[in-house]
Order: structure tokens, then sequence, then C-alpha cells
């Protein structure tokens, strides 16, 4: 036993100084430069590039619906137009001189670095160019535009009282019943609101009261509540197509397996989160945020917003501006996409434009369609024109 233990203990000594000291003498001699210590470039895996919300779809195929992205493609090519036609018409004697028009790529929508003559000439039945006295050139409508506008300011005009009862309507939906006037001029277009409808205001006493607050900012007041205007058009429909309103969301109820329902009855389930449904003209300021009945007012204040408009749609920057008005969150995108049945999203993830789509015929064309969209589609025709068809 002592013998065995003499020869283990030799066996497992540690090495001495001296077998050391040769090892590395003995490595030194021999470079280890050639090892790859590291996966080469060419062998890594690369990731892929996480796209950016500014170019990143919102909807791809199969899921594209293509005539509401067509529409988004419309308002690109017209952008020029339609911030052009504006901005000039508020100019004094509505003309710009090109060397300012040079300047205002953002106002008029054209792009930075472009010349603003091309985009011009693109409309020559709605914009030339003429030099005048002073020996500058500058830009105006065309004689057969200024008709045009004629046009618009009697549709305005004609249809005043139904734009009041769209404000009105508005700031029934709203958290105090009162919305800053700019909200209202910045979003016009949208409802088909006239450009000087801040004067027009002080002809309805009875219905709104302009309050100048202490930082110059002036606000629009409700005076009057009308119950006949506080009516969704969802609650409307409810009085005519029970069924379709009881589809429009969908608030699916967790159930376990074991339930075993078909698709019916997982739809009859399912509606006892739908309903009862939630006055977008009730105050959603009190509901707890994160309820269903608060999720309910929200898709409901959105949905009587999109039907107030002109196209039945908007755009991101058109609903974040009403953000603090109709007690809406920043998870409004997200909220959107999961009601398909009743939202199309479409655009891109930071500039997304939200359709109404029963507002729309399966041909792509508005169901009810304002005598103001009337006049802007012939507008659109004309713009794309270089002359006048004889008829």
């Amino acid at each position: 036993m002592g013998l065995l233990h003499h020869l283990l203990s030799r066996t497992i000594s540690p090495p001495s100084k001296s077998h050391h000291l040769l090892f590395t003498q003995f490595s030194h001699q021999f470079s280890t430069s050639f090892l790859i210590t590291k996966t080469p470039k060419k062998f890594k895996k690369k990731r892929k590039k996480k796209e950016s919300p500014r170019t990143k779809l919102v909807k791809t195929e199969p899921n594209l619906i293509p005539h509401f992205e067509s529409i988004l493609t419309r308002d690109a090519h017209f952008r020029f137009l339609t911030k052009t036609k504006e901005y000039l018409s508020k100019q004094p004697q509505q003309i710009l001189r090109l060397d300012d028009a040079g300047k205002l790529h953002q106002p008029l929508g054209f792009p930075r670095g472009r010349k603003v003559l091309k985009s011009i000439l693109r409309h020559p039945l709605i914009l030339q160019t003429y030099r005048h006295s002073d020996n500058k050139i500058w830009v105006g409508f065309t004689d057969f535009m200024d008709q045009l506008l004629l046009t618009e300011s009697e549709i305005a005009n004609r249809l005043e009282r139904q734009r009041v009862d769209v404000v009105r309507k508005l700031l029934m939906m709203s958290a105090n019943k009162r919305i800053p006037l700019s909200k209202i001029y910045h979003n016009r277009l949208l409802f088909g609101i006239p450009e000087d409808f801040r004067d027009r205001v002080v002809k309805y006493p009875d219905y709104f009261r302009v309050v100048i607050e202490e930082d110059g900012k002036r606000i629009l007041e409700l005076v009057d509540w009308d119950s006949s205007l506080a009516v969704s058009a969802l609650e409307r429909e409810f009085l005519v197509d029970e069924d379709k309103v009881k589809r429009a969301f969908k608030f699916p109820v967790k159930h376990g397996k074991l339930l075993e329902l078909d698709l019916e009855d997982e739809r009859k389930l399912n509606v006892l989160n739908t309903l009862p449904l939630v006055s977008p003209y009730s105050d959603g300021s009190k509901l707890d945020m994160w309820t269903f009945e608060a999720e309910k007012y929200r898709l409901g204040v959105v949905h009587e917003f999109l039907s107030l408009t002109l196209e039945k749609r908007a755009y991101i920057h058109n609903i974040v501006e009403f953000k603090e008005d109709f007690s809406l969150t920043k998870h409004t995108y997200q909220m959107l996409l999961k009601q398909a049945r009743t939202f199309y999203l479409a655009g891109t993830e930071m500039n997304w434009c939200v359709f109404l789509k029963d507002g729309y015929g399966g041909d792509g064309e508005l169901v009810d369609k304002d005598p103001q969209v009337v006049f802007n589609e012939r507008l659109y025709e004309y713009a794309d024109m270089q002359e006048l068809e004889s008829r």
C-alpha cells in the first residue's frame, strides 16, 4: 500500500520550474499569427437592416387594397397643386414672385432642391407665369382657374350650415366642449370647412363662443348642446342593420379549447364584449384608460371623426392634432390595426392614412360624394390637362 501511494504521488506531481522554462523557450521559436481566432467577415451572417418606419409600408401583398393605395398615390401626385392653391389663395392679389416661390418648397409642396418652375409648368390650365412691370417673373392663377375658384366659393356658401353642424359635432365630442380654432383651421380641408371660417363663426352666437386665452390663443367653445346631433353614424346604422354593427369591431373573448365552439358560437360570445356601444359623444375622459369601455369609446370617436370627413379618411397628423381633445392615446395606430373589418390603414408606419371602409363601395368610389369632393376631382382632371379639350 505504501509503495502504491509513493508511485501515484510521483505521477501527479506539479511540473518543475525547469520544465516550464523549457516549454516557454520552445514556444517562442514558432509564430501563432497564422491561427484564425475570429470568424472572417465573409462567413459572418449579415444582419438584415431594420426597415425605417418612414419607408416601411403598413400593408403588403396580399393584404393590399389597390383602390385605397391609389388614393394615396393621387395625394402625392397633386400635393404641389393642393398646397400651392391654398397658399396662393391667401396672397395679396393671389400672386407670388417666382424667386420667392423657389424658397417655399414646404408650403408649396415641391421637392427640396428642385426648380419650382418645373412643377408650375405641369399645370398650365391652373397656374401661369408672367413678367411684371418690375421686370420680375410672377406666378398666379389662370383666368380659367379664377372661374373655378368662384365655383368653389359658391359651394362653400351653399353648404355653410352643414359645415357648421360638423364643427358643432366635433365640439360635442371633445372632452371640454372646446377646441382651439387653429386646430379646426389646420384641418379645414378634411371637412370642407372654408378658409374664412374663423370669421364666419361670429354669425352663429347661439352655437359658438370664441374665447381668447392669456397667451392669445383663440378657443372655440360650444354654447348649446343639441341632442339630435349627438347621434353617431354607428348608432344610426345600428337601427338599420344591427348585425352589421355587431360585426364592426372585434373584441375576442378568451375561452378554453374544451368548449369546442364553432365560428357562429364564437361570434356570439365575442358580441358580449362588443355591445353595448359607447357613444363618442359621452365623456371619455372619465373612463379607465385600459378597459373595454374606454377602447370602444376611442374606436367610436375615430369612426365618427372619419364619418364627418369629406372622403371618410384621415392621415395620422389629422388625428394626432385632436389627440387630447378626444381622449385618444399614443396606441391609436395599434388599436386601429386590430379592427381590420372597419378600418383600412395605408401608407407607411410613420405617415399612415386610415380609411373608413364602409364609406367606399367595392369599386373604390365614395358611397356619398360631397359637392366639394366632386369639385376636387374635376380640378384634378383639369390639372393634368395641357389644354382644354374641345367639345
